[in-house]
């Protein structure tokens, strides 16, 4: 594992900083998913059973993914916004700037000490203490290595946790971080009382009507293009109305485009009317983050998200575009890819030719 140019600081440092503080405050980012949830728990638990004040705090007071509500400590969370306590320690996980804190920021800038805790790799540091290990398949496997230099035990709550947060970062450890660390981790967390078969359950087997009907839109609008190694797609206000969808009900969607044959580009969008998210994801070598930064956006090298500030029809054609050009028509493509530009019924996909626009 190597760590960033911004860190300052090595995990037993860090730890001995927790261990000599208290009234710790765990913060990750917006809209948080399994690896920022797990790995703010994680932390929270260690601290506890060293007699520490640890509270986790949300991003924003929203509703989060329900399929992750089966963690042990998530009825504590607490909406930042709402949290009057003290703030001895701040430790930001799995969120490599302020912006993404969201109302965790004043917080942040609040805490006599800050502390960061994570593998997305970024020019600056935020934190008095900074680790970042971009090796590490998930946060959630650095704090749980920070609960052993704590000194703190290890029990089946932490490995729980833990694992929910590696095994989502990794995509059920499908994704090109999977290495042998990442499957050590995670077999480490299973001996100390994960139960795979529990998490994936709660995460992979139960998903709701609405985010399968989300999907069967996304499907039905997908465009195919540079030979059909790239896939893009979106969902609109329209859609989550319609299903009674929310927004966790989206996570899914890229990875049914991800999964088809040849693809080896996904772009999922999504409609949050003022503005458009959008997730990049890629299954061989090439570094969406660098096509997510065209939009201001970020994160790994398979796995990337951004925000485009346009309504849906505007971002689409914007994404359209910035694909057009870095995957030209004539780009090879993998093995099995259907020929041409194609929607999903099988007929040339409209926009997805050199200068096409949105439908």
């Amino acid at each position: 594992m190597s760590v960033t140019p911004q860190t300052n600081a090595d995990l037993p440092a860090i730890a001995q900083a927790l261990a000599e503080r208290d009234d710790v405050v765990i913060s990750g980012h917006v809209s948080p998913d399994g690896d920022c949830l797990g790995s703010q728990l994680v932390l929270a638990h260690a601290l506890r059973t060293l007699g520490k004040r640890a509270t986790c705090v949300l991003a924003t007071d929203e509703p989060y993914d329900e399929k992750l509500a089966f963690m042990p400590g998530m009825e504590g969370m607490v909406p930042a916004s709402s949290f009057e306590g003290p703030v001895g320690v701040f430790v930001a996980v799995d969120v490599p700037t302020v912006e993404r804190m969201g109302d965790a920021a004043a917080l942040h800038d609040a805490a006599a000490l800050t502390v960061t805790v994570d593998h997305h790799a970024v020019p600056t540091a935020m934190a008095d203490l900074t680790y970042v290990d971009p090796d590490a398949a998930a946060t959630a496997m650095i704090v749980w290595e920070l609960a052993a230099l704590l000194g703190a035990r290890r029990d089946a709550a932490m490995a729980t946790c833990a694992y929910t947060g590696l095994v989502t970062d990794t995509g059920r450890f499908q994704y090109q971080n999977t290495d042998a660390a990442a499957l050590a981790a995670a077999a480490d967390m299973v001996a100390a009382g994960a139960d795979p078969a529990l998490v994936a359950r709660h995460v992979y087997q139960s998903r709701s009507l609405a985010s399968v009907q989300l999907e069967g839109a996304a499907i039905g609008r997908m465009r195919l293009s540079a030979g059909g190694s790239v896939a893009l797609s979106w969902v609109t206000k329209e859609d989550f109305a319609r299903f009674g969808a929310t927004k966790p009900d989206a996570e899914p969607l890229i990875d049914a485009l991800r999964s088809l044959a040849g693809v080896r580009v996904a772009c999922m969008l999504r409609d949050q009317g003022d503005m458009v998210r959008g997730s990049f994801r890629a299954k061989d070598g090439t570094n969406v983050a660098e096509l997510a930064a065209a939009f201001g956006g970020g994160g790994h090298k398979a796995a990337a998200g951004f925000t485009v500030q346009a309504p849906i029809e505007e971002a689409v054609a914007q994404v359209t575009a910035l694909l057009d050009q870095a995957f030209p028509e004539d780009v090879p493509t993998c093995p099995g890819a259907p020929g041409g530009a194609k929607d999903a019924q099988g007929g040339p996909a409209a926009g997805t030719s050199k200068g096409g626009g949105a439908a």
